[in-house]
């Protein structure tokens, strides 16, 4: 997963690419930690996916930019559009269906 460091380059992966994850975490964030390994690994069945990690302490607009209230927080972007939304405490399992969905419909 690449590290972003700034809203622009969000952005601009957003724009460029049809599907875009972006995970939102903290550095102090113990779930945040736990959860960004299961997401990478579920990541490698789906190359399609463009991945981007950004840190909230470092970006801190990026809170208000996308209404992210806890983190970690996963988003996923169809062609620059938020289809899917998790926070917190996410169930790898549903985000997988999730994303199986999406992906095939594209």
């Amino acid at each position: 997963m690449k590290s972003v460091h700034s809203l622009e380059e969000i952005h601009t992966t957003i724009n460029e690419n049809k599907l875009t994850l972006l995970y939102i975490s903290k550095q102090n964030c113990s779930v945040c930690h736990a959860l960004l390994p299961q997401v990478e690994e579920l990541l490698e069945d789906y190359p399609v996916i463009v991945s981007i990690l950004a840190d909230a302490g470092e970006i801190p607009k990026v809170a208000g930019e996308y209404s992210i209230f806890t983190v970690p927080a996963i988003l996923v972007f169809v062609e620059g559009k938020e289809m899917i939304r998790k926070a917190r405490f996410v169930p790898i399992g549903e985000l997988q269906e999730q994303l199986k969905k999406v992906v095939e419909c594209m």
